[in-house]
């Protein structure tokens, strides 16, 4: 299978080619350039792999949560170059993509991005038996101090919600996690590799049919609610 792979849901940008097994991948930390750099990065990996748009059997892509830029610019690459070959898309969750890259096992995995406006978008992961990740539970957007987290357990915790608001996460977790990182972001390699177990499992949608998660439905806070939102994170 020939699958093409696009995440543009937080500062990074990157592209993935899997064709013949093969990975193919290019990924720059770029804030507010991905609209010039994905289409540049598509092109740059059929040409290394070999293959034409043509030849593609699948998009994968990120479908959010994230920046609502960035997840919308994703969504409608794929839609655009999925519609046009008659290929299927296969939506991933930004977040499971971000966990996949925690480089440890035997913990559970806490991937948090920075969602501004003192807030995180977070995910509880598991490692699975096949090296991949399940959610457990549901994913939300939310005050760090209000995660709903298992104390006691071995953490994992990854992504730029883990730098911004650190010490609100050690208090939710209880103690500081086993395991940490903050500046990862959910890359495109993830995203293909995840995407691999939808398409076996048969989860691939019509392009108008994949659609962003943004989990929140306000891209800015007024005045008054950004300052109740920093009172209550400083609580």
């Amino acid at each position: 299978m020939n699958l093409l792979a696009l995440e543009t849901s937080t500062e990074c940008c990157s592209v993935a080619l899997e064709c013949n097994g093969e990975i193919v991948a290019r990924s720059e930390y770029a804030p507010r350039r991905h609209a010039e750099l994905l289409l540049p990065m598509c092109e740059e990996v059929l040409a290394e792999a070999g293959i034409v748009r043509r030849q593609l059997d699948a998009i994968a892509v990120g479908r959010g949560p994230g920046a609502f830029t960035g997840v919308r610019l994703a969504i409608s690459a794929a839609q655009g170059i999925a519609l046009a070959l008659d290929v299927p898309v296969f939506p991933v969750s930004s977040l499971a993509a971000l966990a996949l890259d925690v480089p440890v096992d035997g913990h559970a995995l806490l991937a948090v991005i920075d969602a501004r406006m003192g807030e995180v978008y977070a995910g509880v992961f598991e490692r699975d038996i096949d090296g991949l990740v399940s959610l457990i539970g549901t994913e939300s957007v939310g005050a760090p101090d209000r995660l709903v987290l298992a104390a006691g357990s071995p953490w994992a915790v990854i992504g730029t919600g883990w730098g911004t608001y650190r010490e609100a996460i050690v208090a939710r977790l209880g103690a500081p996690p086993a395991w940490a990182e903050s500046q990862r972001f959910p890359q495109a390699i993830a995203v293909a590799r995840l995407a691999r177990r939808n398409h076996a499992a048969g989860q691939g949608v019509a392009p108008e049919f994949a659609l962003p998660v943004y989990l929140r439905d306000k891209v800015a806070y007024t005045t008054s609610e950004r300052n109740q939102a920093v009172q209550s994170v400083g609580t």
